[in-house]
């Protein structure tokens, strides 16, 4: 599997975003420095999908996947887009609060520790539907690995269309996400301009 192995501080400080939305407490002091080159329109594109690419952990293949089911669902394709990014598993379960960041959460259903429905799924990619119950398998629950993220994440607000039960490690998908409730910095618009030449 292709892994990114640029820093991430380094490679948030390129796309102009904040660490913050990748679930990491660090700041970078160091300031990028570019010559008064202005972004070519292109460019702009090209970065908010390489922010979004970055942000979700998506490669640019499956990337290219989503972007074409979210083209046949019907409703703006670019909110579609987002929609399709943030009910991944490994996204829903950095949301409810049990990994501090979505590679962990993307470890962690590696790991095969995760039930979605009572069914295991070691799927990172898998999408969520409303309705569904994911949760820490009971044989894990009590390992020190939980509860030093639940205390690191206790603060975190967990989105509106979920619903968690930290204390059991367990919680549901109320329903899809809709493009307000995803504070992501992304203008989709623009990869749709992108994806549409």
């Amino acid at each position: 599997m292709a892994v990114n192995r640029v820093p991430v501080l380094k490679r948030c400080r390129s796309l102009g975003m904040d660490p913050i939305y990748l679930g990491i407490n660090k700041k970078s002091n160091r300031q990028l420095k570019r010559s008064n080159r202005k972004m070519s329109e292109y460019g702009l594109q090209l970065r908010e999908k390489q922010k979004a690419k970055f942000i979700y952990g998506v490669l640019e293949k499956p990337f290219r996947n989503y972007y074409a089911k979210a083209k046949q669902l019907e409703g703006m394709t670019g909110e579609n887009l987002m929609i399709i990014l943030e009910s991944r598993l490994d996204n829903v379960m950095f949301r409810m609060g049990f990994a501090r960041t979505r590679k962990e959460a993307r470890q962690i259903v590696d790991h095969k520790h995760v039930l979605v429905n009572g069914k295991q799924v070691n799927i990172p990619s898998y999408l969520v539907k409303a309705g569904d119950t994911i949760e820490i398998k009971e044989k894990h629950k009590g390992s020190q690995r939980y509860k030093d993220i639940l205390e690191a994440t206790g603060g975190n607000m967990v989105p509106e269309w979920l619903e968690v039960d930290a204390e059991n490690l367990k919680g549901t998908v109320k329903e899809l996400p809709r493009r307000e409730a995803i504070d992501v910095p992304v203008d989709e618009m623009l990869i749709v301009e992108l994806y549409s030449k």
